[in-house]
């Protein structure tokens, strides 16, 4: 059993990006922030399935070429070897949740030249 506080963390890029809340050993949790325009780069994973919750905002998020326009409340689950690609095309920051399981420490392919 442990506790983390989400304010000990930081987010990858400075303000935005992944806070990961915990890394392993079954699993990966994270809090997501993407600042009006920024996206991630389009990738998958051969052994992760991957989910997005939603808290604040608005998102877009592709996966195997097909766009999905999620909002606060929704969730949208990825398998494994499905490429996304995430993108928040909106005018206000959005906040969401990312669970990977299992965990792996290496099992992200990224997508060179995806385009949407």
């Amino acid at each position: 059993m442990f506790i983390v506080d989400e304010k000990d963390k930081d987010y990858r890029f400075g303000d935005s990006g992944p806070k990961y809340l915990m890394k392993g050993p079954r699993s990966n949790f994270a809090l997501v922030r993407f600042n009006a325009g920024q996206d991630f780069p389009a990738h998958y994973h051969n052994i992760m399935e991957e989910n997005f919750y939603i808290l604040e905002g608005k998102v877009d998020v592709y996966v195997d070429d097909e766009v999905h326009h999620l909002s606060a409340g929704q969730m949208i689950h990825i398998e494994p070897k499905e490429v996304h690609y995430v993108k928040n095309a909106y005018d206000e920051p959005v906040l969401m949740v990312s669970t990977l399981a299992p965990y792996q420490e290496i099992d992200k392919v990224e997508v060179p030249d995806y385009t949407v």
